[in-house]
């Protein structure tokens, strides 16, 4: 009974130490007057995989972070974003954009995300262009294609942390003559 309690206590323990994710949303972006300098301090995560494709061209010869299959004949170029990695803000192309990269090497590489009044204004990735469940997204300077599963996926933060690091406080002493 004691290792139970043993057990217990420290797996308790380690989910109040994991991080504690909350959607990213515009109304959390606006009732907070964050500048996109803000954001490039805050820690993002995403919410579901992103898979990206696209054909390789015979001419291409070297691929960078991406993994090489063979569809129906054809040699497919594939780059996963799983759930949970952790990205930052580049810059904002726009109003209510932000350009996100989940990779270290290069700033050529990140997604755009954007408010979507259908799930609540949460930040989701934004493609080009969207036919027939199939979006289309420029990543790495080359156009990839992403399906509807990927729609949704959507930017975390730690609010905790950020509320955190967004607060200071201290106390005026006053001033005399």
């Amino acid at each position: 009974m004691k290792n139970i309690l043993i057990i217990l206590g420290t797996v308790l323990l380690g989910f109040s130490c994991s991080p504690h994710l909350s959607p990213f949303t515009q109304q959390l972006y606006q009732n907070n007057n964050w500048t996109v300098d803000d954001l490039k301090q805050i820690q993002f995560y995403l919410s579901k995989d992103i898979v990206l494709y696209r054909k390789v061209s015979k001419g291409e010869s070297t691929i960078h972070g991406g993994k090489i299959k063979i569809k129906k004949g054809q040699k497919i170029e594939e780059i996963i974003i799983e759930a949970g990695t952790p990205g930052v803000v580049l810059f904002s192309p726009k109003k209510d954009r932000l350009a996100v990269s989940f990779e270290s090497d290069g700033n050529d590489r990140y997604l755009i995300f954007g408010p979507n009044p259908k799930v609540g204004e949460r930040y989701v990735l934004l493609a080009k262009d969207w036919k027939k469940r199939k979006g289309k997204i420029s990543y790495d300077d080359k156009i990839y294609f992403t399906d509807s599963e990927s729609a949704y996926a959507s930017l975390l933060v730690d609010l905790k942390k950020v509320r955190k690091v967004s607060r200071s406080k201290r106390k005026a002493k006053g001033r005399t003559l």
